[in-house]
């Protein structure tokens, strides 16, 4: 089910940086139990942000000098592409009846593509009130060769078409197929007002990001409580519903401290197999059921932290900076 492979031997991507500046200048490292507190409403312990994926793979894709898209065989590959296709078919359905049966309010992670030929997914999500975690275009085209200008205008695009088909600007994106990104992307993402940026998989709270100009915070989406890497491996839902289960209780625990955020990455491809959807039922009725767990959007999630935190964590780390 993971599908992708790097090509050895690639072109190289820009690279601008000269030797000796700092190998990633996006984010301070700050110990997770030096920082400021952080509080949810109502002073939940956990923020629970549920991602359902909605995604578009291409049958025929065009070929990439930095990645193959399909890795069984050479295209097409039937197999594959219908692995994928299943979840958009049937998938997506089965696993809508059981976050409906939660009243869940979830933060697609989407292929804006995907919307645009679905358009009864589209209509689910937006009947629902569902946001949007921005995966790109289509998950089987990427963006790493792209220069600044050329990037800009990819993401002025998609938000522009998601907005037409859903009436919801964009506030969060993350990467197309394997988080593929460039060396500007954080800066090209605050210059157009996106406020969450969510391929760091870092911290397990949100954090400021420095930018260029403008501002933008990580959000933490999930890269172990996923289900692509335990069910296209060797795993199976019994264990992934586990493992979420244990992932939620210490989340929980350490948000009385400091509080946390949950990203549970759901697709239904996967999630959505007859034999596996009873565990995500399983899960959300054991999260759910817990005081302290505020189920939110990526948006709300957002929002609370720059309401609530963003300005005092940026003086903090600015008298940290001068200090060190």
């Amino acid at each position: 089910m993971l599908q992708y492979r790097y090509r050895a031997g690639g072109p190289p991507t820009r690279q601008t940086r000269r030797h000796g500046d700092a190998d990633q200048a996006w984010t301070d490292y700050v110990p997770a139990i030096d920082r400021p507190v952080l509080r949810w409403p109502d002073n939940a312990r956990v923020a629970l942000w549920i991602c359902p994926n909605i995604l578009s793979y291409e049958y025929m894709a065009p070929a990439d000098p930095w990645l193959d898209m399909w890795t069984r065989m050479p295209q097409p590959d039937v197999l594959a592409y219908g692995r994928q296709d299943y979840g958009n078919r049937v998938g997506f359905w089965r696993m809508l009846e059981v976050l409906d049966a939660h009243n869940v309010r979830c933060t697609a992670c989407v292929n804006v593509e995907a919307l645009e030929r679905h358009p009864e997914i589209c209509k689910a999500a937006v009947a629902r009130d569902w946001r949007y975690l921005g995966h790109g275009i289509s998950n089987s085209r990427f963006i790493y060769g792209l220069s600044e200008a050329e990037e800009r205008a990819y993401y002025e695009d998609m938000r522009r078409r998601l907005h037409a088909l859903t009436g919801v600007t964009l506030q969060g994106m993350g990467g197309p197929g394997p988080q593929s990104a460039t060396e500007s992307t954080p800066d090209v993402l605050a210059a157009l007002g996106f406020r969450y940026h969510a391929d760091w998989f870092h911290d397990d709270q949100p954090f400021p990001l420095r930018v260029r100009e403008g501002r933008l915070i990580s959000l933490p989406y999930a890269l172990e409580i996923n289900d692509a890497p335990f069910l296209g491996a060797a795993f199976d839902a019994d264990e992934f519903a586990e493992a979420a289960r244990r992932q939620f209780d210490r989340l929980w625990v350490e948000g009385a401290d400091s509080a946390r955020v949950m990203c549970l990455s759901l697709h239904p491809a996967l999630i959505g197999q007859p034999q596996r959807v009873r565990y995500l039922d399983e899960m959300l009725a054991y999260m759910l059921s817990r005081p302290g767990v505020w189920q939110a959007t990526g948006d709300e999630i957002a929002d609370h932290y720059y309401a609530s935190h963003f300005e005092a964590v940026q003086r903090w780390l600015d008298a940290r900076r001068a200090t060190t």
